[in-house]
């Protein structure tokens, strides 16, 4: 499962953009609700790639948002990426949820004019044919996005078996994602899942793309409005011989 969560703020309408601006700088209430439902809606997923999580800061009253989740919904192993460090303020990341132990983690800075993106490395298995998770939240701007694209084709040619999940900020006939599938073996199972507004979809912004080793069967988006964003969600299977330490 790929999710965006919004912080836990969990915008419903765009006046909550205007009228909630104050939430991505100081704690709320709601916050415990949306996160605690978060936590019910992931509990099912083996792998949940997050963007928009905080690691700890005022908004969240100091409580590392992949942490929590964690230990809420039961998986044993997560890591958090901080990309934009605001202090006590805000701490932006990206997250992993597993219930299957990585061999290996790197965190990636992506380039751009302004810093604050970046991309998570997680591999599985052994390491000479791992199975590789990209999780990434791109850049707002085009321009941007398309040196980010660059800089992810070139992790994602180095394997065999990938998965790039996240809130990629495109939708799938743009330039920058045709790049990216025209460079790479992956390609998006399933086209034209929106995902963005959750209480009215129009746009296709979050993406799960695998490359062609693996076998999917169903990708499908989750109603579950605790975000902006809804959640997409993938079931896959392995190649044959292929073991993932528990």
């Amino acid at each position: 499962m790929s999710y965006n969560i919004q912080v836990g703020i969990g915008a419903k309408r765009f006046r909550d953009y205007v009228t909630g601006s104050w939430k991505h700088v100081l704690p709320h209430a709601q916050i415990y609700d949306n996160m605690r439902q978060i936590a019910h809606a992931i509990s099912g997923f083996d792998i949940v790639a997050l963007q928009e999580v905080d690691a700890g800061s005022l908004r969240t009253s100091f409580i590392n948002q992949t942490e929590y989740l964690a230990v809420r919904a039961g998986f044993p192993f997560w890591h958090h990426q901080t990309n934009r460090n605001i202090g006590k303020i805000a701490r932006h990341s990206n997250g992993l949820l597993s219930r299957y132990r990585p061999s290996q983690i790197h965190d990636h800075k992506l380039p751009g004019l302004l810093p604050g993106r970046g991309v998570m490395v997680v591999r599985y298995g052994h390491h000479d044919n791992p199975l590789v998770l990209l999780i990434l939240h791109m850049a707002l701007s085009k321009r941007a996005r398309q040196r980010q694209f660059e800089y992810v084709t070139r992790i994602v040619n180095q394997y065999e078996h990938v998965v790039v999940m996240g809130d990629l900020n495109c939708q799938p006939d743009s330039n920058e994602m045709q790049y990216l599938i025209s460079a790479t073996d992956l390609c998006e199972p399933c086209h034209g899942l929106k995902t963005y507004p959750s209480w009215r979809p129009a746009r296709t912004l979050d993406h799960i793309l695998t490359s062609a080793s693996l076998d999917v069967h169903d990708v499908h988006v989750l109603q579950h409005l605790h975000s902006d964003h809804l959640p997409i969600a993938m079931e896959l299977t392995l190649p044959n011989n292929f073991i993932i330490a528990a």
